[in-house]
């Protein structure tokens, strides 16, 4: 490939994944999909219905990832979730620490991009904040704390942390056919569990939400791993998979994108090539705000006072910090990481799980003492 069809490509792949990710903002508007509001809604309701959304969007994308990966499509053992090295005190810390973030800042990167859309100024604020940390666990102030402590505790699973890479290893299997069978049997397991629910059924917006978010996430696999991978760049002469922070395989999520978009406003530079966490940001805040707009739900939302404002701005330190240490956030480590069945995406989201019932009693215990 010269450079010329090589810088076609890179673009067209930028757009692609643009115009998913304005499907998935316009598609969480909608259906006010939240993987906070779903733990929410278990913890103080009993209440399952966004659980089974989030349950078949992991399905959904899980099944689309293998069944691509079988094919011959992408390749499951060159993602970032594949690593033999299994971080799994920064998956547990970082998770937990995002968890009780999302909940202090009113919900996760993804729904805090969703919220600018629709006119939320928190979640502005959020955004810069949560940003601004995730930059310094990246390559600041944190990043030295991260790599000197939990970073330094892990194990190795051969060749990979993926569950069907090592169990397909272990028994003398074809990879692609154990991946492709687990995926039918967990990922279909838990898409069959959603539609168990007569209730959960009966919404058009509950079936919207688990499907149109698993599609998505299959979608961004697709264009980064088939459509934008080329295997030989015409000045490296390496593999390489096209936007990527790092040329590796990854799909969608949202924390390190963050730092990453302010990091392209403050130094900007027109000859640098935007990435896909950058156009990403740009397509769920445009794809949510083209939903308000459309039903006319677009309205301005401020802070209530001295204690929402501080408890926002310090959950979102606490996402930023959190989600880089864990390698991603609830759509990073949740939905695109557990679709490859990753064993760091489960502890990470065990983590999560964990900080948000933390958060959430914390803030039952502000109200109570109002």
């Amino acid at each position: 490939m010269d450079l010329p069809a090589f810088l076609a490509l890179q673009s067209q792949v930028l757009w692609a994944a643009f115009a998913v990710s304005f499907g998935f903002g316009a598609i969480a508007q909608r259906t006010n999909f939240c993987t906070m509001g779903a733990i929410s809604d278990i913890y103080n309701m009993g209440s399952w219905t966004r659980m089974r959304m989030w349950g078949m969007a992991v399905g959904v994308a899980m099944i689309g990832f293998y069944l691509m990966a079988w094919l011959g499509l992408i390749n499951a053992s060159q993602t970032i979730y594949a690593s033999a090295r299994v971080l799994w005190l920064s998956a547990l810390v970082g998770g937990a620490l995002f968890g009780l973030g999302m909940v202090l800042a009113s919900g996760c990167g993804s729904k805090t991009l969703v919220r600018i859309g629709e006119g939320n100024l928190k979640s502005l604020v959020v955004f810069f904040v949560m940003g601004v940390a995730a930059f310094a666990t990246m390559r600041g102030m944190t990043a030295l704390l991260r790599g000197s402590s939990v970073d330094l505790v892990s194990f190795e699973i051969s060749p990979g942390n993926a569950v069907p890479a090592w169990l397909s290893a272990m028994l003398g299997l074809n990879v692609g056919s154990t991946g492709l069978v687990l995926a039918l049997l967990v990922g279909g397991g838990l898409v069959l569990w959603a539609l168990w629910d007569a209730e959960f059924r009966s919404s058009g917006n509950n079936l919207l939400a688990g499907l149109g978010i698993g599609a998505v996430i299959a979608a961004m696999w697709w264009i980064i791993g088939h459509l934008g991978y080329v295997a030989e760049h015409p000045e490296t002469l390496e593999p390489v998979y096209l936007g990527t922070a790092g040329g590796a395989l990854q799909a969608l999520s949202f924390t390190s994108p963050m730092a990453r978009t302010l990091e392209w406003v403050i130094f900007f530079d027109p000859s640098k090539v935007l990435s896909l966490g950058v156009v990403s940001v740009f397509g769920v805040v445009l794809g949510a705000l083209a939903y308000a707009l459309y039903k006319r739900s677009f309205h301005w939302e401020g802070f209530r006072g001295t204690q929402d404002t501080a408890l926002h701005i310090i959950g979102a330190a606490c996402m930023g910090i959190g989600g880089v240490t864990a390698g991603g956030c609830t759509v990073g480590q949740g939905l695109s990481g557990l679709s490859t069945l990753s064993v760091t995406s489960m502890i990470a989201v065990l983590g999560i799980v964990l900080g948000a019932i933390g958060g959430l009693r914390l803030q039952m215990w502000l109200l109570m003492r109002e």
